[in-house]
């Protein structure tokens, strides 16, 4: 039966309240802030934390600001349906916003959060991967202070972070997007409705002052690799060009060199690589014709 196990409970009235459970706590801990991966993961006996950290209500860890010229930050406690109906994220970042929105179920999404989805670190996670080609920052607190960490390299592998003990991630910093860029996100599943991603992956394109040239692309794929892999060949092969037929088809083949699926019950090796191809493609177009209506 999946039935929890005993274990203590501890619900902290301030961040730095929890910052002290976690680092007293050790390893014998584990941080909720939804719930929504850690407790199936104590009901399948996948782990037996002695003692939970509740930082759901911590107000401080909540919330969204977007400033004209100055970013944004999500707190790590805000949820992926708070995400997903931000107008003022949905203004910069609709590939964040609609990534969100693609999150399981709307049971699912009122309770997981953001800070949750990139700490469970599993390769096909939705939000990584855009948060990735928009030059997001992690910031994650201790009790010596803060360091930041960019998306991509927060995350070290299946279920792996870059959390020390004693740390928790706070917050999401985005920096403003660039003039005449546009990032664009996409999937594929086995299904229209709740699964897990196969492939994902995000396109952001910033193009030159003429609205044509590409100035820079970061193309990064998920559920190809145990961690957000950002494409190095795509920038070398579209930066200083203008997008044709012919270099679309050369980025998806890029991408496709670059990736190293695996296969299993959602899909085959051979089908993920087939999807970044696919993916890449329209991805790049997509980005590129939205960047030029920037």
């Amino acid at each position: 039966m999946n039935i929890l196990h005993d274990f203590d409970y501890y619900a902290p009235k301030t961040k730095g309240e929890a910052l002290e459970l976690t680092k007293s706590l050790g390893s014998s801990a584990k941080v909720l802030a939804g719930g929504t991966d850690l407790i199936i993961m104590m009901k399948e006996k996948m782990i037996k934390p002695e003692a939970i950290i509740d930082i759901s209500g911590l107000e401080e860890l909540k919330g969204i600001v977007c400033k004209d010229g100055q970013g944004a930050e999500i707190g790590a406690c805000t949820t992926i349906s708070e995400i997903e109906f931000s107008k003022d994220l949905a203004k910069k970042y609709s590939a964040l916003t609609y990534a969100a929105g693609e999150l399981g179920s709307n049971q699912v999404r009122v309770m997981a959060t953001l800070g949750g989805n990139c700490c469970h670190s599993s390769p096909a996670a939705e939000t990584p991967t855009p948060l990735s080609a928009l030059g997001a920052k992690v910031v994650i607190s201790g009790l010596e202070g803060e360091r930041e960490l960019p998306m991509e390299d927060f995350i070290q592998g299946n279920r792996k972070n870059d959390l020390q003990l004693g740390e928790i991630v706070s917050k999401f910093v985005l920096p403003e997007p660039a003039p005449k860029s546009a990032c664009r996100y996409g999937y594929i599943g086995l299904r229209n409705a709740m699964e897990i991603d196969a492939v994902n992956m995000a396109v952001n394109i910033t193009l030159e002052d003429d609205g044509a040239k590409i100035k820079d692309v970061k193309l990064v794929m998920g559920s190809v690799s145990p961690r957000p892999l950002v494409s190095e060949l795509v920038p070398g092969l579209l930066k200083g060009t203008e997008l044709t037929e012919e270099l679309i088809v050369k980025a998806g083949e890029a991408a496709q060199s670059e990736a190293k699926p695996i296969s299993d019950v959602r899909a085959s090796a051979e089908y993920r690589k087939d999807v970044v191809g696919a993916l890449a493609r329209r991805l790049v177009k997509e980005a590129y014709e939205a960047a030029k209506e920037a």
